[in-house]
């Protein structure tokens, strides 16, 4: 048990060190040097760039002036020199969410323009709000299948216009209907294009029928019931050849054409009602129809979509798209044989609803009411347009009862209820520099308002230093720009202070005295006769390895200095090779004094006096029987458990031996661990006053369990078997003795064999009639 214990320990502990070393590692590794401010900040967002001017010493790069914040102003750059732009927010428009139901006043989308700069790799948040309001207006759009099965439910819609105007005005002041219709493409094979049947297509001769058409727009969106009755009942059905209909061209016409629909940014509804299925894309191939649906709007001036004979049907994925980009909600109403098909069919196309629809569309009027309702109490926050190259968006949903996390598609809340507020957290990151200013438009579908996004980049260094020949470079020779120097032609340097042509041997005070190694030993780059070094190497030849000072928990110099030429230059309050101890007392401190004085107070850490135990020398050894005056060093030594585990080492000073078990008597102690087992340890003095500790380690007792529970799991497993074979041999007996009575009941009902007097063989006579003996 004490060795499993260990062994967690151990993994822990191993757990612990690989996470923070490899975070530290990360952290080290993601910021490197760049010679410029925009190369810097573009780099990575832990990055920042130091303009000040006597920063770089004078055998170093500009490349250095590129680290992490902290660790500049621990080098010695003023934070007001620090160039690290972050990402910013700025709200352009935030009118308040209202509970209004007067069209020109609803507000249910907050904030509604903001501008928002994004420091590539650093992501921005921002919260969106939607409020519910009651009586949002409501623009509801009639499409009809009008071939011939759809006979008796035009006779029901034509008196549907009062009705439901009426029930749709119970939920908002503010609503228009209109009215459409379709057939199919108007070539063979969807419909016949013999004279006689393009004129009449239906089967009764003296029925009123129409001519084939793919798609007609009757009435413009309007209040009028009386209009809308008016208009639909000079409707006829027509005819097609196929169960299928050319309700996607429909529909796509519908979202298209805006102006002559007459939506208005407001809730739109779209009710398709039909009792077929449905031509998809491809499928004008069978017409001789090749070229793909262009997505516009196609209508003569009769309403009339005058081009399908051209264009071949959408795709599922193309009219999802328009209906989304034009914030229509399709309600499809359709008879219970086609149900199925279309409640697969609302899957693919985002805020959509389907509902039966009886044999008369007698019920159009509940199902629409069931459809909008269930509609407008789900919140869709989506983005509209295709996202910029290069920026990444994820959505917080934050429902009130309800949360989800992460969502890349958008942001969802169902069962909103009316003045119910519910809010998403939208997530924002750029990976890379965008060349201009891009709008984003983000909405919940279905809702007319809009959140207008301006997004930017962090990219360029507003140092504010711009100096044309200024004099810190060598007298004017170059431009200054954040802190470095762009030299004029004809200069070179880091100051722009020589010129090449005056340089007889430009290497040769790059190199440590006559040595023929390499220049600046190959950490740096000869300029203008001396040697500027990489990050990690300094001196005047490069010579000297800033990377190879002592280290501290992973970190170079403990994260308390700078490392030069091999040795730690620690920052005050801090001393040590690896500037590992702190000159700070706090640690040490309790109730006003340093170690409870007992003890003194070392790397912030107390060193306690002969008699006193504990992190601040507060536990009097003196004070307690022998036993107890060495239960916590005992502990901590042989367990590494207790009050002085974390430092075991500074505050006990006997020797501890741990040792299998042995007989134990009077002489042993036997205390209460802190983990609640027991700890049986024996004090022995030596000539010079040492106290060693003998601690049983148990094992003994360890391997006598382990022995006791694997004989209990042999004896176990050994009874099992005995069982399994004693079963077996009773079975074996019990199906012999079984087959044994068998084959006796078998002889007894065979009898005895004797001859039947009555029996007598067959027996066969052939006489041939010339035959003759002679």
């Amino acid at each position: 048990m004490l060795l499993l214990r260990w062994i967690l320990k151990l993994w822990f502990l191993f757990l612990l060190i690989a996470t923070v070393c490899g975070k530290k590692t990360s952290d080290v590794g993601s910021c490197q040097p760049r010679p410029s401010c925009h190369e810097c900040i573009r780099s990575h967002p832990s990055c920042a760039w130091c303009k000040q001017l006597d920063f770089v010493q004078a055998e170093e790069s500009d490349t250095a002036r590129c680290a992490p914040r902290l660790e500049l102003e621990r080098r010695g750059c003023l934070p007001s020199e620090v160039m690290d732009p972050r990402g910013k927010l700025h709200t352009l428009e935030d009118r308040p969410l209202s509970k209004s139901n007067q069209y020109d006043s609803i507000t249910q989308l907050a904030p509604q323009r903001i501008a928002l700069q994004l420091r590539p790799g650093e992501e921005q948040r921002f919260t969106v709000r939607f409020r519910r309001a009651e009586g949002y207006p409501v623009d509801l759009y009639y499409l009809m299948d009008l071939s011939h099965s759809m006979k008796d439910d035009l006779e029901n819609i034509k008196r549907l216009g009062s009705d439901l105007l009426t029930a749709l005005r119970n939920i908002t002041n503010s609503v228009k209907i209109g009215f459409g219709s379709f057939v199919d493409k108007t070539v063979l094979p969807y419909v016949s294009t013999a004279p006689k049947k393009w004129l009449h297509p239906c089967p009764i001769a003296d029925e009123p029928c129409q001519s084939p058409f793919s798609y007609r727009h009757v009435l413009a969106l309007t209040d009028n019931a009386s209009e809308f009755e008016s208009t639909v009942s000079q409707q006829f059905v027509s005819g097609n050849l196929d169960p299928a209909e050319g309700g996607f061209d429909a529909i796509m016409q519908v979202a298209a054409c805006k102006e002559q629909i007459g939506w208005r940014d407001v809730t739109r509804l779209l009710v398709f009602t039909s009792d077929g299925t449905w031509h998809t894309a491809g499928d004008g191939k069978l017409g001789g129809i090749y070229m793909p649906n262009d997505g516009r709007c196609h209508l003569d001036k009769n309403g009339l979509y005058t081009e399908s004979h051209l264009y071949d049907y959408p795709s599922v994925g193309h009219l999802a798209e328009v209906l989304s980009e034009s914030n229509i909600q399709p309600i499809f109403a359709v008879t219970g044989t086609r149900l199925l098909m279309y409640e697969e069919l609302s899957k693919l196309i985002p805020k959509s609803a389907v509902g039966e629809l009886k044999e008369d569309s007698s019920n159009v009027v509940q199902l629409i009411l069931d459809a909008y309702n269930s509609l407008s109490s789900t919140v869709n926050l989506e983005h509209s347009s295709d996202l910029p190259p290069g920026v990444t968006i994820a959505y917080d949903s934050h429902c009130g009862d309800s949360e989800t996390f992460g969502r890349a598609q958008g942001g969802e809340c169902s069962g909103v209820h009316i003045n119910q507020l519910v809010q998403f957290t939208v997530r924002i990151n750029a990976t890379t520099c965008l060349p201009a200013t891009q709008d984003l438009v983000l909405r919940v579908l279905g809702v007319g308002e809009e959140l207008r996004v301006q997004l930017s980049t962090a990219c360029e260094c507003q140092c504010g230093d711009v100096q044309p020949s200024a004099p810190h470079c060598s007298g004017g020779q170059g431009n200054l720009t954040c802190g470095i120097c762009s030299c004029q032609e004809g200069y070179i340097g880091r100051l722009c202070e020589c010129k090449p042509e005056d340089l007889n041997d430009p290497e040769a005070g790059c190199r440590d005295g006559n040595s023929t190694g390499p220049i600046c030993n190959g950490k740096g780059q000869c300029v203008c006769g001396k040697c500027q070094c990489n990050t990690h190497a300094s001196g005047p030849f490069c010579e000297c390895d800033n990377t190879g000072c002592e280290r501290h928990n992973g970190e170079l110099c403990a994260g308390n200095g700078q490392c030069r030429c091999g040795i730690c230059e620690c920052r005050s309050n801090y001393t040590g090779g690896a500037c590992e101890c702190s000159l700070d007392t706090s640690g040490c401190m309790r109730d006003g004094a340093v170690c409870s004085d007992h003890g003194r107070c070392v790397c912030n850490r107390c060193h306690c006096e002969a008699g006193w135990l504990g992190s601040h020398c507060s536990h009097c050894a003196e004070c307690r029987t022998p036993c107890e005056q060495h239960r916590d060093c005992a502990e901590c030594k042989a367990l590494g458990t207790g009050p002085l585990s974390e430092n075991c080492s500074v505050s006990c000073n006997q020797t501890v031996r741990v040792l299998p078990a042995s007989a134990v008597d009077e002489r042993w102690c036997k205390m209460t661990a802190r983990d609640g087992s027991l700890l049986i340890y024996l004090m022995e003095k030596d000539e010079t006053g040492g106290i060693t500790l003998t601690v049983n380690s148990q094992e003994g007792i360890s391997d006598q369990t382990f022995k006791l529970v694997l004989s209990l799991v042999l004896g176990l497993v050994g009874f099992g078997v005995l069982l399994i074979v004693l079963y077996r041999i009773v079975i074996d007996i019990w199906d012999r003795r079984e087959v044994k009575r068998f084959e006796e009941e078998c002889r007894r009902a065979k009898g005895n064999e004797v001859n039947n007097p009555l029996f007598r063989r067959a027996t066969t006579t052939v006489i041939n009639p010339k035959y003759r003996k002679d």
